[in-house]
């Protein structure tokens, strides 16, 4: 049983690892932290604003390929260069940031 939730534990930092670097990969890291503003909101943020909405991922989803502005001040963002997978999996990734 141990091992198991060892494992597991590994296997979660590895999933959220991997998404980071995701958002690295697509340039998200570039206008966004983990924690601090720059010029978006931080991560933590955004997740903060969204936990326990039943429809974020799909929002933030949409948010991501299609772009926006309003919601986090003057700056728009521009629409991503993504597949919906990818979306999906960055998504997931933001929300589960604490």
């Amino acid at each position: 049983m141990k091992k198991t939730l060892i494992l597991l534990a590994v296997g979660l930092v590895s999933i959220s690892f991997a998404n980071q670097q995701l958002a690295q990969l697509k340039g998200c890291m570039a206008c966004h932290d983990l924690k601090t503003k720059k010029v978006g909101p931080a991560f933590a943020s955004v997740a903060k604003k969204y936990a326990g909405k039943p429809d974020a991922v799909n929002y933030l989803v949409n948010k991501i390929k299609k772009g926006g502005s309003g919601v986090w001040g003057s700056v728009p963002m521009p629409p991503q260069t993504v597949s919906d997978a990818e979306a999906k999996q960055l998504a997931q990734w933001i929300l589960s940031i604490k």
